[in-house]
């Protein structure tokens, strides 16, 4: 994992990433307290839609899910949009390898167009054609895929986006970790539930100065964490926590103490 500024993405790439939950204006006020990050609040289309600053950059927002979201089962959840080439082309082709469009095409005027979907285990992605290139971020750092059938699930990610899987890292009972690369650059990795009792689902990691600070403010702020400070490949340490509306999330970093 490497929290360093990163060129412009392209095709393949995570380059937005979008919270859904039932208490925006929380969600903001606790995620502002942990990474220091300005959400500036809002709406689209009639609803709340927050816009997420780090650094002075756009590098996500917070959907406010209404009552219709909630009675189809929408919850509290992390989804990343990645970057594809042809929106109408690449939805083919997400039906074709057993995923779901949840919701149809809509435009963003002077960025481009994006489809909500699921993969074949029920987990959203966002599929995002771009008008103009988007921004660089190093703020999110990682993009980890729990799934109950790892293979199925590396083989529809990497057939759908042109990822390669390259390299894994033994997890004992759980099986492999196994890496996930967009063009040269390592991106995630894939996991397999096994017995650990966890939902299929992605995990993004987002860089912090100090993991320990964070990991502090994370529970002064109403989140519970699930997982204490763990050295990484590289010498940093990662952990993991949910936000008090439940959505999971990953946070990277060096110890400062």
């Amino acid at each position: 994992m490497n929290g360093a500024a990163r060129s412009a993405p392209g095709e393949g790439d995570f380059t937005w990433y979008e919270l859904m939950t039932d208490d925006p204006a929380g969600a903001g006020a606790f995620y502002a307290g942990v990474f220091g990050w300005r959400i500036d609040h809002g709406d689209v289309a009639g609803r709340s839609y927050s816009v997420i600053h780090a650094d002075g950059l756009a590098i996500g927002g917070i959907l406010g899910l209404d009552q219709a979201m909630r009675d189809g089962g929408a919850r509290p959840v992390w989804a990343g949009y990645v970057a594809v080439g042809d929106l109408e082309k690449a939805s083919a082709d997400l039906s074709r390898r057993g995923g779901t469009i949840l919701m149809d095409t809509m435009a963003l005027p002077g960025m481009g167009r994006f489809a909500l979907a699921a993969d074949p285990e029920g987990v959203p992605i966002y599929l995002m054609e771009y008008e103009v290139p988007p921004p660089a971020s190093g703020t999110f750092v990682w993009n980890e895929l729990t799934a109950r059938d790892q293979d199925r699930a590396q083989a529809f990610h990497c057939g759908l986006f042109g990822w390669r899987q390259e390299g894994e890292m033994p997890m004992g009972e759980l099986g492999d970790y196994r890496f996930l690369y967009s063009g040269e650059r390592m991106i995630g990795a894939v996991m397999p539930v096994g017995g650990s009792g966890a939902a299929a689902g992605w995990t993004f990691y987002f860089a912090v100065q100090d993991i320990d600070a964070a990991v502090r403010k994370v529970s002064d702020g109403g989140g519970t964490l699930l997982q204490e400070p763990q050295e990484i490949p590289g010498g940093e340490y990662s952990a993991t926590a949910r936000d008090p509306a439940g959505a999971l999330f990953g946070m990277v970093g060096p110890l400062r103490a």
